[in-house]
């Protein structure tokens, strides 16, 4: 049992310290890279009209995204970009209404004097990448732009991306920064923003800017056409799709470009049945294409510090199932460590690793807000909640990487998104009818959370202090996650009865409807 710990402690530590070696690599390039950025796209248009811009091909994949693919369409329409160089697909793959309100908008547009195209299949071959691939094989320009229904980019979007293409012919991608346009919605999108500050403000950037592997996030970027087919084109083999190509263009010989200074505003889940599927995806995805393209990397003649920046980066969410291996162990730990042959120094090891593993994060976190934000300060308040979130998922994410590391396959699940509703009736609509289902996993959450709580309390009882924190966070966390998704649980079903009932008094109305009148019944008579 001690091993065990001790592995589970080094492999935390090991996550954790990258976090410093990541902050080392930001501080080291980011006033080179932003004065770099902002005299070359200075000196690009002072040079080149209109006339000299690329054809650029944007794609919009979704699916069954109702009250979001007309924001979306509106937003790429607005690109400052020469109309008759400017491709719109929408890679429509939905199995609802969705298709309609798409086809309506689309039509618009067209009428308008738009390039755009309305794409939809037969199946959903392939997912997200499936449709990615055959719009590609249509599209007609030469760099191919891609955004998420969530997603509301800005219009000078292709002015601050698409001349880096053209300054160095063995760049396939520019990757712009995700920003949060529903953050202050509730403590959870408060939370995931500073979360995902901490990727795409720190951890994008060192990579990027010391040459290490770069990952594209799936939309907010926009790519070289010839890079993808030189790469293998889109393969739907893992569920991140994103991630496998970049990396398979880089070991072709490609570069990445990652614009700190260009953000690109997205839509948080907001609910926590939507995060813990997004994150289930990426979890699992990740895991999936470090089993595919690992072996690749190791094979490859990159420094030793590229490849292993490329095994924490694909493997990161491994260490979910090392906190709640962790977490489990803790109670029969705390039995053992109070045995006189348990050497001092590798109980205060462990400890010392998982306190540094457990800060490292936090550090992260608030460096990235006080670089990207005055109002840092503020926003470094939600990183408890951050971190009881972050904890709470562990379990969910775990089960993602079991299925992965077991080859367990499983499809594309779409995050759920409010959109742009603007009535009662469609947020309720979008509510219910998109609901996310997650059976009865959050009851292992909820049972996982009680036991660290039992085993706090055995700690105070047994005046551990050390230790005694780390499992009250985790209790706080798993029974937070597993209790907001029994209230959602809960929610669905009352929706589900509501709407049951809805539909059957609308049947009876309409049957009433049928019925002839007293007045006809009598002149009948």
């Amino acid at each position: 049992m001690v091993v065990i710990y001790v592995f589970v402690a080094v492999g935390l530590f090991m996550y954790g310290v990258n976090c410093y070696v990541m902050i080392f690599f930001f501080r080291r390039g980011r006033k080179r890279e932003e004065k770099k950025n902002a005299e070359y796209l200075d000196a690009y248009y002072r040079t080149h009209t209109n006339a000299d811009l690329p054809v650029v091909t944007t794609q919009l994949p979704v699916f069954n995204e109702k009250f979001c693919v007309e924001r979306l369409i509106d937003c790429v329409t607005k690109f400052d970009w020469p109309m008759e160089k400017h491709e719109i697909q929408v890679l429509d793959d939905s199995t609802d209404d969705s298709v309609e309100v798409a086809a309506r908008v689309v039509k618009k547009y067209r009428a308008l004097g738009y390039d755009i195209h309305h794409i939809c299949r037969d199946n959903r071959e392939g997912y997200k990448a499936g449709a990615l691939r055959e719009g590609m094989d249509r599209c007609r320009g030469d760099y191919i732009a891609i955004f998420d229904a969530d997603f509301m980019p800005e219009p000078d979007f292709l002015r601050q991306t698409v001349p880096y293409f053209t300054g160095d012919k063995k760049l396939a991608l520019v990757q712009t920064r995700w920003g949060h346009a529903n953050r202050t919605e509730s403590l959870l999108t408060r939370a995931q923003s500073i979360g995902i500050d901490g990727h795409f403000i720190v951890e994008q950037s060192a990579r990027a800017w010391n040459h290490l592997y770069l990952n594209f996030n799936g939309t907010g970027g926009i790519w070289r056409k010839e890079a993808i087919y030189d790469a293998g084109g889109w393969e739907d083999d893992t569920l991140t799709e994103d991630m496998d190509l970049s990396y398979r263009a880089q070991l072709a010989g490609w570069h990445m470009k990652y614009t700190f200074d260009v953000i690109c505003p997205a839509e948080i889940p907001s609910d926590i049945n939507g995060f813990k599927t997004q994150q289930h995806r990426w979890a699992k995805g990740s895991i999936q294409t470090a089993i595919k393209i690992l072996p690749r990397v190791f094979r490859s003649r990159d420094p030793f510090i590229r490849k292993l920046e490329a095994f924490l980066h694909l493997t990161h969410y491994m260490i979910h199932p090392l906190m709640v291996i962790a977490a489990t162990l803790a109670v029969p730990m705390l039995i053992f460590a109070s045995y006189p042959g348990m050497p001092l120094w590798i109980f205060v090891g462990i400890i010392a690793a998982i306190m540094i593993s457990m800060c490292a994060p936090t550090t992260l976190y608030v460096f990235s807000q006080k670089q990207a934000h005055r109002d840092w300060w503020k926003r470094v308040l939600c990183i408890p909640g951050l971190m009881i979130i972050g904890v709470g998922v562990a379990i969910n994410n775990s089960k993602a990487v079991l299925e992965a590391l077991l080859g367990i396959k499983s499809g594309f699940v779409r995050t759920p998104k409010k959109g742009d509703v603007k009535t009662k009736e469609q947020a309720s609509t979008a509510r219910t009818k998109y609901f996310i289902k997650l059976k009865l996993f959050f009851l292992l959450e909820i049972a996982l959370g009680l036991y660290c709580a039992w085993g706090f309390a055995v700690f105070l009882v047994r005046e551990k202090y050390i230790i005694g924190p780390f499992l009250l966070l985790y209790s706080a966390g798993f029974l937070f996650v597993g209790l907001s998704s029994l209230v959602m649980e809960v929610q669905r079903q009352i929706a589900n009865i509501r709407a049951a009932r809805a539909k059957i008094v609308a049947n009876k109305a309409s049957t009433a409807d049928h019925l002839p009148q007293d007045s006809e019944r009598h002149a009948l008579a």
